[in-house]
């Protein structure tokens, strides 16, 4: 129990340096841009696209106070920024808040590691988009939750290898660039 709760507390300390505050505000921005450019619907109940990537910086970089509230926030300003023509839905927002307590507590302050991607990944797309956030769709929509189930595992079982090394790489380079001289001198002022 003393773990989780440092490992909150260490997150939720993250924000006390203006670099983070500002270093979050840029990943939002980019989070923004990629969910306009980036988002392929395969089906109206299937969407495909990169915006999650800043999200998963965010975790692994400030841990999963900073994820849960950096997704929610998030989630809000994309559906006032483009609305998709739905009525908010507060499902939703939980699950972005979900999925960056799951990832931020697998990867903050921790090794990286292909494995511990994997596992993130999994819980993520087994409780998040397979669970809840089909649960979201049958309610809003009116679609039965076992009709609309398969095709949304199918979808989330091709995507996680994909995803898992999109995500491996992605924050390889993000490793890399904080260990740098300019980015650490900028970090410690």
């Amino acid at each position: 129990m003393q773990k989780i709760k440092k490992l909150y507390s260490d997150s939720l300390r993250e924000l006390k340096l203006t670099h983070n505050l500002v270093l979050c505000g840029l990943l939002a921005a980019l989070a923004v841009v990629l969910n306009y450019t980036t988002s392929i619907y395969v089906t109206p109940n299937i969407r495909i696209g990169f915006s999650g990537l800043p999200n998963r910086i965010v975790e692994y970089l400030f841990g999963p106070g900073i994820g849960a509230i950096f997704g929610g926030m998030l989630d809000i300003l994309k559906y006032l920024l483009k609305p998709d023509g739905g009525a908010f839905f507060f499902g939703y927002t939980f699950n972005a808040m979900a999925a960056g307590i799951i990832y931020g507590s697998i990867l903050y302050k921790k090794p990286l590691k292909i494995w511990r991607i994997f596992a993130a990944e999994l819980l993520t797309k087994t409780i998040v988009n397979c669970g809840l956030n089909t649960l979201w769709l049958s309610v809003m929509n009116g679609n039965a939750f076992m009709a609309i189930l398969p095709a949304r595992v199918i979808k989330n079982i091709i995507m996680l290898p994909i995803d898992t090394v999109i995500l491996f790489f992605t924050l390889t380079f993000i490793t890399k660039l904080v260990n740098t001289s300019e980015f650490q001198r900028f970090r410690h002022r």
